[in-house]
């Protein structure tokens, strides 16, 4: 018998590896229908199924318990996360292609949410570079480092927006901001993806989370989201579906309920739109055990209801729920579900494995050797130059760049912390491999120059001032010409199940920094944190605030290239600070009411306006400072009338008026005066990073097609209108140069 089984497999590896490396959808769909017709409904259930590996990491409730080696044997599962073993990876697919019946591989995913062995910036960070070839090649250095590693899929792009600062998973995302969301979205899946998912160093990209999962209510993880499709349409659903438009194969549904129904069961979401409206031909995961979770939701009775009401939403594949393969056979049997349907939720997984080439050599990613593929000296210093261009100048009154010589009194708890500078979700990184600011600074500055004291904790497990932590640091501060403070949030505060009610800095760190500024002492706060805080106290006392996120494996060369004036900062925010914790949500492209306030800065009566804050932010979406400074003028409208389907062209004269050359972030924001919906007050519609030289000017012309001011309207139709519109440009969303054209 055993030589039959045996006989049958090499059959079927013969037959259906017949799919070239750049097989085209139809082949891989034809494939995966000729294979569909030799498998058991059991087998078919098997591949809908995704389970976790003994030493995986665990993020939620435990998944289900299963014999794993068994069940790939009898060929019922069809994928693994987390695998962070390459030779387990590989003893698995090995196992799955020769000792299941039919031979089918596996597909293994992880979380390579901002780098796999390289670390770079947290996304919200890289954003802030507003670089988008750069993020695409972030992504593509992750993809090579992944598959060289036998993970052929990462639960990456994160496409939702979020203005809650408060919500743990703001660090994953591009912020605040639908366009540039879009295009982040978008480079990150051809990052991933590359021109041709076969090739033995792309991966598979997954769309996450679908859908609306950065308007959880309160900025609680998991929580409900309650909003109108209108709004969903406007501003959330756009960096999905330039996600989707840019290839990518794999979708994962939210955790969170959308117009009453968990979107992991939910039909007119994964189905209706995901896949009639936008076309999706891929396949949807769950998040982590998801489709169970509809019990606790209270829309399922019980693990059978909760496969029903996934299943004929659409959703492919259950992670760690277990539901698909306990209940499928009996959901089947009984006509509650169609195996007609469970055909073509199989299919649609067989035909993604057919595209990454998994068939045609079922160990075409792993092979590779490793030390050729990991921590390339080029990748590192791509990593160091993303990193600087990811921080963000907050503030600086004339104390940066430091001078050569300078005396520094480094300070605080993540100025040598290696492993908090990769931040949440840190892939196969490697703590070693970071080097920290103090490391960084005593290389660019001397070690003889630099005196360190850790002076406080802040991390998963100890928090709070070390004893005589204060006395030692205001000893060194006051040996020392500058006070560089590294404050903020560890790694463990950002990144899945880290809401936070307070976004302020804790308490002993706001100590230190009053201790150290009794000292009189020059004081730069170097800011390490996931998300938005509420630092106007900070801001205040200290003399320079340089944000610079968690930023990766190269963090620390970074901060030194900045504040030695090697680099000039350019990074720009994606997310509004808050002045206050109250104001949240707080975003540049809110709406306008019947009584606006009449300014932003001062509180009012009467109007929609706080009567004891001010109601702009600290500071706001696109702002950032330089070395130098940028003039700009001359703001023309090139075409002050087009009709419908043509281009807008706005012009701007930007000039470096400073002693430095530097890069600035040329903005474009548009305001439709009179739609029939309401529109945001300013919504950017474009961009350009320009390099300058001190004395330089640049005119830099924006096209804006009048596709890209199309709106949702009250009918649901995505359209742009005739009428007239105001236009700004500048370095930020307060932009003041101000233009106006029509469509005609």
């Amino acid at each position: 018998m055993k030589r039959v089984l045996l006989s049958l497999v090499a059959l079927t590896v013969v037959a259906f590896s017949t799919a070239a490396p750049q097989a085209s959808d139809k082949e891989a769909l034809r494939n995966a229908n000729k294979l569909i017709k030799q498998m058991t409904l059991r087998e078919k259930l098997g591949q809908l199924e995704q389970f976790i590996t003994r030493n995986g990491v665990v993020t939620g409730p435990e998944g289900v318990k299963c014999d794993i080696d068994s069940a790939v044997r009898k060929g019922e599962v069809g994928s693994f996360l987390s695998i962070r073993n390459r030779n387990e990876a590989l003893r698995l697919q090995k196992m799955a292609v020769e000792e299941s019946r039919l031979g089918i591989p596996l597909i293994f995913g992880y979380d390579i949410i901002h780098g796999c062995k390289i670390i770079f910036p947290e996304n919200l960070a890289i954003s802030c570079s507003w670089n988008i070839d750069a993020v695409e090649r972030s992504a593509r250095i992750a993809a090579e480092e992944s598959a060289a590693s036998a993970i052929h899929w990462t639960f990456s792009p994160m496409c939702d927006i979020s203005v809650d600062p408060r919500w743990s998973r703001v660090s994953e995302g591009a912020g605040e901001d639908p366009y540039l969301g879009s295009k982040i979205a978008a480079a990150m899946v051809r990052g991933y993806q590359g021109d041709d998912l076969a090739k033995s160093n792309t991966i598979a990209a997954c769309v996450k989370h679908f859908a609306a999962y950065g308007a959880a209510q309160a900025g609680k993880d998991y929580n409900t989201v309650d909003m109108s499709e209108l709004m969903f349409r406007d501003i959330y659903l756009p960096p999905y579906k330039a996600a989707l438009d840019a290839g990518a194969v794999t979708v994962m549904s939210s955790f969170n309920d959308f117009m009453g129904v968990p979107a992991s069961g939910n039909k007119w979401l994964l189905y209706d739109l995901l896949r009639k409206e936008l076309g999706f031909k891929g396949f949807v995961v769950s998040d982590w055990k998801a489709v169970n979770e509809m019990i606790i939701h209270g829309v399922a009775a019980d693990g059978r209801d909760a496969a029903e009401l996934a299943m004929k939403a659409h959703l492919n594949m259950d992670m760690l729920g277990g539901d698909y393969i306990a209940h499928g056979e009996e959901l089947v049997k009984t006509g509650r579900i169609s195996e007609k349907l469970i055909d073509e939720l199989c299919r649609e997984v067989l035909v993604v494995k057919y595209q990454l080439g998994l068939f045609e050599d079922p160990y075409r990613y792993g092979k590779q050797n490793l030390s050729e593929v990991y921590y390339r000296p080029e990748n590192m210093q791509f990593a160091r130059e993303l990193a600087a261009e990811s921080m963000v100048l907050l503030k600086n009154n004339g104390v940066l760049p430091l001078a050569e010589g300078t005396k520094i009194a480094l300070i605080g708890p993540f100025a040598d912390s290696k492993i908090d500078q990769l931040g949440a979700w840190r892939g196969l990184g490697e703590a070693k491999r970071s080097i920290t600011f103090r490391t960084a600074l005593e290389e660019r500055f001397g070690k003889e120059n630099v005196l360190y004291t850790k002076a406080c904790e802040c991390g998963r497990y100890k928090n709070g001032l070390i004893e005589g932590g204060i006395e030692e640091a205001v000893k060194i501060a006051e040996q020392s010409d500058v006070v560089l403070l590294s404050m903020g949030l560890s790694g463990w505060h950002s990144g899945e199940s880290r809401s936070r009610a307070s976004i302020s800095l804790p308490e002993d760190q706001q100590q230190l920094l009053d201790a150290l500024k009794q000292t009189g002492k020059k004081i730069v706060v170097l800011l390490s944190t996931g998300r938005p805080m509420d630092i106007r106290n900070e801001v205040e006392k200290a003399d320079g605030v340089l944000l610079t996120w968690h930023a990766g494996t190269m963090a620390g060369p970074a901060v030194a290239d900045l504040v030695s004036g090697d680099k000039n900062p350019s990074g720009h925010l994606t997310m509004s600070f808050p002045y206050s914790v109250g104001q949240v949500p707080v975003h540049y492209n809110s709406k306008n009411t019947g009584r606006p306030a009449k300014s932003q800065f001062k509180a009012q009566g009467y109007s929609c306006s706080y009567v004891d804050i001010r109601n702009a932010p600290l500071f706001p979406f696109g702002y950032g400072l330089s070395y130098t400074e940028f003039e700009y003028s001359d703001l023309k409208v090139l075409t002050p009338e087009v009709p419908l389907g043509g281009v807008v062209k706005v012009s701007v004269k930007v000039k470096n008026v400073g002693k430095r050359d530097g890069v600035d972030v040329a903005q474009l924001y548009v305001r439709d005066i009179v739609a029939e919906t309401t529109r945001p007050v300013r919504e950017l519609k474009g961009f350009e990073r320009l390099l300058l030289k001190a004395g330089e000017e640049k005119v830099v012309t924006f096209e804006i097609p009048t596709s890209d001011l199309a709106y949702c309207h009250s009918d649901m139709s995505f359209k742009a209108d005739a009428g007239d519109f105001y236009v700004w440009a500048g370095a930020d969303s307060n932009a003041t140069l101000k233009g106006k054209f029509t469509i005609k």
